[in-house]
């Protein structure tokens, strides 16, 4: 007789494989480190602009006339992240925007969020706008995919009718 422990950690161990697996899959069908690091980015920004430091016995308040600048460029690095997860149709403007946003919180907010939210920012917006969706067929021959729309076009008309190549390949 089966141990019902037992069959419950199977369970258990299969459910989070299964939900790992389809975590990867959705991972992989769209710019997922460029959301992230853009998400991310939005953070130190907001933080540092509305925080106060308190060093040994002496409090730096960080608040400025900035602080609606900082407010509004870390709100939308945030969506801007969530947005090349849900909508990767729009990575390339999302990447240009996440990078002009933040090249503009150096001067705005703080350096950037002490330099933590214009890097991460930068480093996403390239991502984003370097990533490509993956192929439907994987199986496709590596020239297809490299060459791009009218490869096929372009064998077929270096085949001869008779089923021979023009020596072209």
């Amino acid at each position: 007789m089966p141990n019902p422990t037992t069959r419950a950690e199977s369970d258990l161990r299969h459910g989070f494989a299964g939900a790992r697996q389809s975590f990867r899959a959705w991972r992989g069908s769209r710019p997922f480190w460029a959301g992230l690091l853009t998400l991310a980015a939005g953070f130190p920004i907001l933080y540092f602009a509305f925080t106060h430091i308190t060093l040994g016995g002496i409090t730096l308040a960080l608040s400025t006339t900035a602080g609606a600048g900082s407010l509004v460029i870390g709100v939308l690095l945030m969506v801007l992240g969530v947005t090349m997860w849900l909508q990767q149709q729009v990575r390339i403007f999302a990447g240009i925007s996440a990078t002009l946003l933040s090249l503009v919180s150096f001067p705005l907010a703080n350096f950037g969020g002490f330099l933590l939210g214009l890097f991460s920012g930068l480093v996403g917006g390239a991502l984003a706008c370097a990533w490509a969706p993956p192929d439907a067929d994987p199986r496709a021959p590596a020239e297809d995919r490299i060459a791009g729309p009218g490869a096929g076009a372009r064998r077929a008309a270096l085949t001869d009718p008779a089923g021979g190549s023009l020596g072209a390949e």
